[in-house]
């Protein structure tokens, strides 16, 4: 069956709002962790992950930051309106430009109470410590988004400095809370660096630098990605069958060592630490495909659409796709790859490159709980079934389990 003919009814469990984790726990590594393997489960803790994982394996982390997305404007009148910043206009070459920017910036944003913002109007904050004023006035609107003209008047601060003075953490929607400050540092992985995303990799935040120190003196290799993770990750399958969803695309980012490290590790297990991640590196073996094919992927547009893995005729070794890519690279005097996936992995996907995953507990009817089914088949609800009997805990903040092709 082609996944655009997938019901998505059929990817559905019950999921009660007290199983869903508000806050995480106090201890990061703390959180219960699945380990599913050829058909049976057993139970352990994050802080013991490495003992589930062999030798010589390579983990391979998303190292997206979290930026303050979300802005509350007051207007004279006492009304606030909420800006969600989504992402850049498309005249930047890439988020971490964007962010740099300094003075004024162009960001596609969702507006909370859009009604009450007057054609024309121009809304202010005002922030102490740094002393500078934020401006924002609608420049156009497009499917149902708002391209936003940002202004503020310290030319010395960047666009990533401003909303980490005024904006707030973006947390998910089913969370049904507002952003506290401990949010600032518990909803960040340890090993966050490329800011942009306006959603965490949540299934790193159980990692500290203990687990991570385990991993490396057992031996198990760690490399780092990144994938901005967009407000798309959150929209639910609202279509009977995929063939009417739109995946979102999101931005990724990946150096050349990196390639070189996946090149290295064939043969080996490969472990996604994340969905995020997973779909990274899975994306780039489509991208060296494509070279292989004779087409040359145009930089900075969607390298990798929602069907490509379906309906590709002509598919190449995994080593030779990613060596083709790495060689690309090189050619093309290339650091690293900065472009954008519309990847969708569901039942009926074949893995190029993982053979492990790292991740929470999705929500019910989602793309991220198709990628799961993608690699367990039915035995996605054995798992489920399990965590829902056994008190573990839900999404973002929630529990995970380390799951095996």
């Amino acid at each position: 069956m082609h996944p655009r003919e997938l019901r998505i009814e059929d990817y559905t469990y019950s999921l009660p709002d007290e199983r869903i984790a508000k806050y995480p726990l106090t201890e990061r590594d703390a959180s219960k962790l699945l380990i599913y393997r050829n058909g049976s489960i057993s139970e352990d803790t994050y802080r013991n992950v490495a003992n589930h994982i062999p030798a010589d394996t390579l983990m391979v982390f998303n190292q997206a930051k979290v930026v303050h997305a979300r802005i509350f404007f007051t207007k004279p009148t006492g009304g606030v309106i909420e800006v969600f910043c989504l992402a850049p206009h498309a005249q930047y070459a890439d988020i971490q430009t964007a962010m740099q920017q300094k003075g004024e910036v162009l960001w596609e944003c969702l507006i909370g109470g859009a009604s009450k913002w007057k054609n024309g109007m121009v809304l202010e904050l005002k922030n102490d410590s740094p002393a500078f004023t934020l401006s924002a006035a609608i420049a156009d609107k497009e499917n149902g988004a708002y391209l936003l003209r940002l202004k503020w008047d310290d030319p010395t601060l960047t666009f990533a400095e401003v909303l980490h003075h005024v904006g707030k953490v973006p947390l998910p929607p089913y969370l049904h809370r507002n952003a506290e400050s401990s949010d600032a540092a518990t909803y960040q992985t340890v090993y966050a660096k490329e800011e942009g995303s306006v959603a965490a990799p949540t299934a790193g935040l159980h990692f500290t630098e203990k687990v991570l120190n385990d991993l490396s003196e057992k031996g198990v290799g760690k490399g780092f990605v990144t994938l901005h993770v967009g407000a798309g990750t959150f929209i639910p399958v609202k279509s009977d069958t995929m063939h009417g969803h739109n995946m979102h695309a999101e931005w990724i980012e990946v150096t050349q060592a990196m390639l070189q490290q996946l090149i290295e590790a064939d043969g080996r297990n490969i472990v996604a630490v994340g969905t995020t991640s997973m779909r990274t590196i899975e994306s780039l073996y489509w991208i060296g495909n494509q070279l292989l094919n004779g087409i040359t992927p145009a930089l900075h547009e969607i390298c990798v659409t929602q069907w490509e893995p379906y309906e590709t005729d002509r598919q190449h070794s995994t080593k030779d796709a990613l060596t083709a890519l790495y060689n690309y690279m090189a050619q093309n005097s290339m650091e690293r790859l900065i472009t954008r996936t519309q990847i969708l992995i569901a039942p009926g996907y074949r893995f190029r490159v993982v053979t492990g995953l790292v991740t929470n507990f999705h929500q019910p009817q989602s793309t991220l709980l198709l990628l799961v089914a993608a690699m367990l088949g039915d035995n996605w609800r054995n798992i489920y079934d399990h965590a829902l009997q056994n008190d573990y805990r839900f999404l973002s903040y929630g529990d995970g389990g380390l799951l095996w092709l």
